[in-house]
């Protein structure tokens, strides 16, 4: 498999994406809104990716809960924004661990039965005054022992739901006071709070990268493209050795072709880039950049796979399911 997860520009495959993906088969692929109508179109297209896709590919959606959230009402459940469980847990503890771990275990319910295998959630950035709104209520808070907490929580649920957590956006987005979906943000001074959340959830099976140029770390280079971030930081004081993929390669915070920058990443020590468009030259041009997965990151892919198959536990019936939507609503009224 091709080191990369990638984006299709429609609610089906058309020939030359299904053709692309058989011929250069990359790692998985990520789905968005444009690509989600309803049940029923989903499980067409997610039968479609299978059949084009390698057995041991991967197929992800960004279902934080709140604002970004791909799977909705009717034919989904609507989950709270990570800030509504963060205020929960300022003032109880134990009700907010709670609602963490149901909204985790919900959210996996959900895309494990659309046939999803990983699921870009928790995020552990610091919700922190001043900085911009992009993180805003997709964050617990500004307290580090706090996210951390919820973080692992909900990464908890999940897997107990049957699907993967990705730990985002390391080593910390909350600083930032600009979109790395519009520019380059940075973020100066000490980042240690930053990386608590991340240290306590090393044990997730999935890390994200940022797109964040934090200069006592790198002067030039933003943490994805960064061997020094990504080696003395994420892998070292985190401690972080699961699979480390990128954020998208397509965001405007990265300067460079598409294909340019999945190889720069890649040399960084990403285990796989992420790339969003669904444009399908850029698409191309991402592929025809990537190397063959290395071995150490199939190795984590594997290790992220059986994680999620051995904490799996038989939450899917549909009385347990409502029970628990039903808890949740009530910890969080």
């Amino acid at each position: 498999m091709k080191a990369a997860i990638v984006g299709i520009a429609g609610a089906a495959l058309d020939a030359a994406e299904a053709a692309l993906l058989r011929a250069a088969a990359p790692a998985g692929v990520i789905l968005f809104a444009r690509n989600i109508l309803g049940r029923d179109q989903l499980a067409a297209l997610v039968a479609e990716l299978r059949d084009c896709l390698p057995a041991d590919a991967v197929l992800m959606v960004d279902q934080e809960g709140g604002r970004v959230a791909r799977l909705r009402p009717p034919d989904w459940r609507a989950h709270p924004a990570a800030a509504a469980i963060g205020r929960l847990y300022a003032t109880d503890e134990a009700a907010g661990l709670r609602a963490a771990w149901l909204t985790g275990a919900l959210i996996g319910l959900d895309c494990a039965a659309a046939g999803f295998d990983i699921v870009t959630a928790p995020v552990l950035d610091l919700g922190l005054p001043g900085a911009h709104a992009v993180i805003g209520d997709r964050a617990f808070g500004p307290d580090p022992v706090a996210v951390g907490a919820l973080g692992a929580a909900m990464g908890r649920g999940l897997l107990e739901a049957g699907v993967q957590p990705v730990a985002k956006h390391t080593p910390g987005h909350g600083g930032a006071r600009a979109d790395s979906h519009l520019e380059l943000p940075i973020v100066t001074g000490d980042i240690t709070p930053a990386l608590a959340p991340f240290r306590h959830n090393a044990h997730l099976p999935w890390a994200m990268t940022a797109h964040i140029l934090y200069p006592e770390l790198d002067a030039t280079l933003p943490a994805t493209l960064s061997p020094r971030i990504i080696g003395e930081i994420i892998r070292g004081r985190i401690g972080f050795d699961g699979v480390l993929v990128s954020d998208d390669l397509a965001m405007k915070a990265l300067d460079g072709a598409p294909g340019a920058l999945a190889g720069a990443a890649l040399a960084a020590g990403c285990d796989l880039v992420l790339h969003c468009t669904g444009v399908l030259a850029e698409t191309e041009a991402v592929l025809e950049a990537c190397a063959t997965l290395r071995p150490e990151a199939a190795a984590r892919m594997a290790r992220g796979r059986h994680a999620a198959a051995t904490a799996r536990r038989p939450l899917g019936a549909a009385a347990l399911a409502a029970a628990m939507a039903a808890e949740r609503e009530r910890l969080l009224a």
